[in-house]
C-alpha cells in the first residue's frame, strides 16, 4: 500500500508567497488572528479563520463562517493569487529558526494508509476540534492545513533532498518572528520518483502535529466516498496534505502546564504533598527552573520558583519499560495532578491550560502572578523517540505532550478535493 503520492498543488505566485503566508489556523485566537490580518487583505488568515470576517457575535462554528472561507478561497484564486500547478509533483519545504533547520518532503498522504495504522497516532483528538476541520475542509472543497508528519530517517532520503535543494527556490522568505521559510517544487521526473519510491518503501509514518486534521481527512473522505456512485479510489478525496521530515531534524519543546487551584489545599500543604514523591529546592528565578533532564520539573507558586527531581521513592513508582507511563507528562498526572489536585483528565478539567514552551518560563510567571492561576509546572521536552515508541506499541499520550517548532506555515500549498 502507498504512503503517499504526488499532487497538483494550488499555491501562490512567487511574488505574494510572504503576503500570503499565515500561522496555522489552531495557533491563535480568534482576537490575534484579526489583528494580524485587518491590515493584509491577501493574508491566509482569511481562509484558515474565516471567522475574523464575520461579525463578533457569530460563532466561530457558523456554517456562514465556513462559507466565507470557500470564498475567500476562490477570491484568491480569482485574482490570480492562487495557480494551480498544471502537473503532479512533490515539494520541499525548509524552515530555519535560529540555528535549527528541518526540511520536508510535501506531498499527500494516504487515507487508506491511515486507516490501516501505516501512518500512526499517539494522541486522542476531541470531537468538536475534530468536527470543525470536518466542516472546513467539506465546505472549502480543499485541504489548506498540512499535517506534521514524520518518519525514521533514511540516508536514501537525506540524499535525494539535499540534491534537491541546490537549485533555485519557488519561494524565500522571512516571516514576522523572524523564521526563514524556503520551498521548492521538483519540476525532473525522476527525482520525483525516486523521492516518492523512497518514501513508500519506509514502513510507516507517524503523525506528530496535526491529529484533528488527519482525522478530519479521514471522515471527509468517506462522505465523500457516499456521496460519489463511481468512487474509484484514486479521487483526490482519498488522501490528504502532509509535510514529511526525518525524526532527526524535529525539535519538540516544552508544553507546560497553569493550575487554577489547590482543590482546597493551602500552598504549604500542596507543597508537603509533592514531598512525598520528590526532592523539592526553592530556586531563584525562571531560568534556574527550566528542567535539564527527564525527570525533573519546575514549579512557581507565590512569587517562587522550585525545583522537583522525583525521590527514590518517586521513582519507584515509574514503570520505565512502559512507554506511556515512562513519560514525564504521566509522571505529572501520576503523583501530582491526580492524587493531590484532583484533576484526572487534563482534556476536559478547566483546573488545567497548557503553553507551549515557544513563550518561555516567563509566560508562566506572567499568568501566575495574574492571580488568576495558583501555580505552574514547568516540563522538560517530550523527545521524538518516545513519541514513536508510543506509536509503535498503539497507545497515546496525555493531551498537550508535545509543542512542536517552527510551525508549518498555511497558504503555501493547498490540496484541492476535486
Amino acid at each position: 500500500m502507498k504512503l503517499i503520492k504526488p499532487f497538483r498543488g494550488l499555491r501562490p505566485t512567487r511574488e505574494l508567497a510572504a503576503n500570503i503566508a499565515s500561522h496555522p489556523y489552531d495557533v491563535l485566537n480568534r482576537e490575534e488572528a484579526f489583528a494580524l490580518a485587518q491590515e493584509n487583505p491577501l493574508s491566509f488568515l482569511h481562509v484558515n479563520k474565516p471567522e475574523i470576517d464575520v461579525a463578533r457575535e457569530v460563532s466561530p462554528y457558523d456554517p456562514s463562517v465556513y462559507a466565507k472561507g470557500r470564498e475567500n478561497l476562490d477570491n484568491l484564486v480569482k485574482q490570480g493569487a492562487l495557480v494551480r500547478d498544471n502537473k503532479d509533483t512533490l515539494y520541499v519545504y525548509r524552515q530555519i529558526m535560529g540555528e535549527h533547520i528541518q526540511t520536508g518532503i510535501v506531498a499527500v498522504a494516504s487515507v487508506d494508509a491511515y486507516e490501516a495504522d501505516l501512518i500512526k497516532k499517539h494522541e486522542f483528538t476531541r470531537p468538536e476540534k475534530e468536527d470543525d476541520r470536518v466542516r472546513h475542509m467539506d465546505a472549502l472543497g480543499a485541504q489548506v492545513g498540512p499535517v506534521f508528519v514524520t518518519y525514521r530517517a533514511q540516508a536514501q532520503v537525506d540524499a535525494l533532498v539535499a540534491e534537491i535543494v541546490l537549485g533555485d527556490p519557488d519561494y524565500d522568505f522571512q516571516a514576522e518572528d523572524g523564521t526563514h521559510h524556503i520551498f521548492w517544487s521538483i519540476q525532473d521526473e525522476a527525482s520525483i520518483v525516486a523521492l516518492e519510491t523512497a518514501i513508500n518503501d519506509l514502513d510507516c509514518l507517524y503523525v506528530a502535529d496535526g491529529h484533528h486534521r488527519s482525522a478530519a481527512a479521514f471522515r471527509v473522505r468517506n462522505m465523500y466516498r457516499d456521496r460519489n456512485p463511481e468512487h474509484s479510489g484514486e479521487e483526490s478525496y482519498n488522501f490528504f496534505l502532509v509535510v514529511l521530515f526525518p525524526h532527526d531534524q524535529m525539535q519538540i519543546l516544552d508544553y507546560n502546564r497553569i493550575i487554577k487551584d489547590f482543590g482546597g489545599k493551602t500552598a504549604q500543604e500542596f507543597l508537603a504533598e509533592l514531598g512525598g514523591n520528590f526532592l523539592i529546592k526553592p530556586l531563584g528565578s525562571a531560568t534556574e527552573a527550566k528542567p535539564l533532564s527527564p525527570k525533573q520539573f519546575g514549579l512557581y507558586l507565590e512569587n517562587q520558583w522550585y525545583h522537583l527531581v522525583l525521590s527514590d521513592l518517586g521513582r519507584s513508582r515509574v514503570n520505565e519499560s512502559d512507554p506511556v507511563n515512562s513519560l514525564d507528562v504521566s509522571i505529572m498526572e501520576q503523583t501530582i495532578l491526580g492524587p493531590i489536585l484532583g484533576i484526572h483528565d487534563q482534556r476536559t478539567d478547566k483546573r488545567v491550560d497548557f503553553v507551549g514552551g515557544i513563550r518561555g518560563l516567563e509566560e508562566l510567571e506572567k499568568r501566575v502572578d495574574s492571580g488568576n492561576w495558583q501555580a505552574a509546572i514547568a516540563l522538560y521536552p517530550t523527545s521524538i523517540e518516545s513519541l514513536m515508541s508510543v506509536a509503535d506499541a498503539g497507545e497515546v499520550m496525555p493531551p498537550k505532550s508535545t509543542w512542536f517548532e517552527p510551525k508549518l506555515k498555511s497558504g503555501l500549498i493547498v490540496h484541492v478535493l476535486d
